[in-house]
């Protein structure tokens, strides 16, 4: 219960804060620039932190991460309140960012060692937690919206309170791993060095994109993730040599089946974080048709998340789905609510067509649930002596994969298309206001100029009207072309797990690895219990 609490306060706190953003903007007069690095600050060392912490977390033990994460949470509020502009709120929310890292770190490997013979179940329990924060944090900040920020902040403590006297009396397992006597080493060599890799690229880049500014010597090109870009080349040659010493270090190229698991992650994290924004765009209309704030659309989606990752026991006994079906069956979700979304006509909405736009988002959220947390349920299942690396790095890739790959790669559809459509709809206009052409990690795009879009509805207010609604409509198709696109990420992973199933059942069918659990407590694990055998 202390886990579940633990998170359902890191998401009660991220999703406070970017709620907040725009008080802050008034209060301090921050640009939309700097409101972004804030928000991103509560995003990339939740990442890192998670994944370094890691290998050190078997060493520390459970319960003094805990009270450093409870630390960084209670700092966190107190920098915020007495926060006097941006350096002190982007300050704030990397310390909120640690703890919330932290305890990610230590739940993940927690509960797959308390709950070892049922992880997929138990891990899927644990984070309904996450849905649950934002549930509560935005149904409470929607309820509260007139009131003072520094107020709104407080509250924040509410339930990092109750975690914390939780902590007081709570008994960590020593983990799976250490209790198995599976040494340090054996944990390292679940990853390997081709597995190392993948982290390392996603993590010094992240690094380098945050700390390093355009205009040094070295970085003269700016920073992006492009193999024509300098700062990225050196970062390739800097993860290869590492990589390669991790490797002979640990003497493994690491599992083959986990370094799949952390490409498909790539795409399965963009699916189910990156089309958020635009799933929620289709559904704010709706919401107003239904006489609802759209700001309740989070809580509408976080409540079918919670629910049903509560309800993942009796789906997978009922279904007798072991986690690569359940994946697949979430993925074929997926597909069908995309799909449908995409296709329904947003630009006339009636009544009837927001119940449609909700439904086809429910089967929608109904598949992108069981994603994140199966997923690790099917690693810490298969790949027990990795402990707690190979759990928190395989969220740890997911989370930045998603910032550097999935989110550029869904703007560049995104304005491919709508550029496509206008210029198929109305050549003319999309010559008088399309931009320079610009080049991405993925091609090359011309996208349309606001600065020359806003200058010809000045130059003709005649027709500005017509204009308006010709560049509203491409964008508007171009946006549900571009959702479509994005079924080649589930696609890709449902054909992935379904070669999965094939291999499991070429060698006597799906069963996961389990450690022995020895009698005596090992000599190097700090003062906790171990899990029950």
């Amino acid at each position: 219960m202390t886990c579940f609490i633990a998170l359902v306060a890191t998401s009660f706190g991220f999703i406070s804060r970017a709620f907040m953003l725009a008080d802050w903007g008034k209060a301090f007069g921050l640009s939309e620039t700097q409101q972004g690095e804030i928000f991103g600050a509560g995003l990339w060392p939740f990442a890192i932190s998670m994944v370094l912490f890691s290998l050190i977390i078997d060493r520390v033990g459970y319960k003094k991460a805990m009270w450093f994460a409870l630390l960084c949470h209670l700092v966190s509020v107190a920098m915020t309140v007495t926060a006097k502009g941006y350096q002190s709120l982007y300050w704030a929310a990397f310390v909120g960012a640690l703890g919330n890292g932290t305890i990610e770190a230590v739940i993940n490997p927690v509960i797959a060692s308390v709950y070892r013979h049922a992880k997929t179940k138990w891990l899927n329990i644990l984070h309904a937690g996450w849905p649950m924060g934002l549930m509560l944090g935005g149904a409470i900040t929607l309820g509260i919206e007139d009131w003072d920020w520094k107020i709104k902040v407080c509250l924040i403590l509410l339930p990092v309170v109750v975690y914390g006297f939780m902590l007081v009396t709570c008994h960590f397992p020593v983990s799976e791993r250490v209790a198995a006597k599976v040494s340090y080493k054996d944990m390292l060599k679940e990853l390997g060095g081709v597995g190392i890799f993948i982290p390392l690229v996603l993590i010094l880049e992240e690094l380098g994109r945050v700390l390093i500014q355009p205009g040094n010597s070295l970085f003269a090109d700016g920073w992006a993730f492009n193999f024509d870009n300098k700062p990225f080349t050196i970062i390739l040659l800097i993860s290869l040599a590492i990589s390669i010493a991790y490797g002979l270090y640990v003497k493994s190229a690491g599992k083959p089946m986990y370094i799949l698991m952390l490409i498909v992650m790539l795409p399965l994290a963009t699916t189910e974080l990156g089309t958020d924004g635009w799933i929620k765009e289709l559904m704010t209309p709706a919401m107003e048709q239904l006489g609802a704030q759209s700001g309740w659309l989070l809580v509408y989606t976080s409540a079918i998340m919670v629910t049903l990752r509560f309800c993942v026991g009796p789906i997978m006994r009922i279904t007798r789905l072991q986690p690569l079906g359940l994946l697949s069956v979430a993925c074929v979700l997926v597909i069908t609510g995309i799909a449908w979304l995409s296709q329904i006509n947003v630009s006339e909405y009636t009544q009837s067509t927001g119940i449609i736009v909700l439904t086809a988002a429910f089967i929608y959220g109904a598949g992108q649930c069981f994603f994140w947390p199966t997923t690790l349920g099917f690693v810490a299942e298969r790949f027990p002596k990795g402990g707690a690396l190979t759990l928190n790095t395989i969220a740890g890739v997911g989370m930045l994969g998603v910032g550097i790959l999935g989110g550029p790669w869904l703007g560049y559809i995104q304005n491919t298309t709508i550029s496509d459509q206008l210029q198929q709809r109305e050549p003319s206009l999309y010559e008088k206001i399309s931009g320079e052409p610009t080049q991405s990690m993925f091609g090359s795009y011309t996208p349309i100029d606001n600065a020359k879009y806003d200058a010809l509805l000045i130059a003709e207010p005649a027709d500005a009207d017509v204009i308006q609604s010709q560049v509203t409509k491409a964008q508007t198709v171009g946006k549900s072309q571009a959702l479509f696109k994005v079924n080649v990420l589930p696609l890709i992973m449902l054909l992935t797990f379904i070669g999965l199933i094939l291999y499991f059942k070429s060698k006597g069918g799906y069963k996961p690895v389990e450690l022995e659990i020895q009698s005596d407590t090992p000599s190097d694990a700090p003062d906790e219990s171990l899990p029950d055998s």
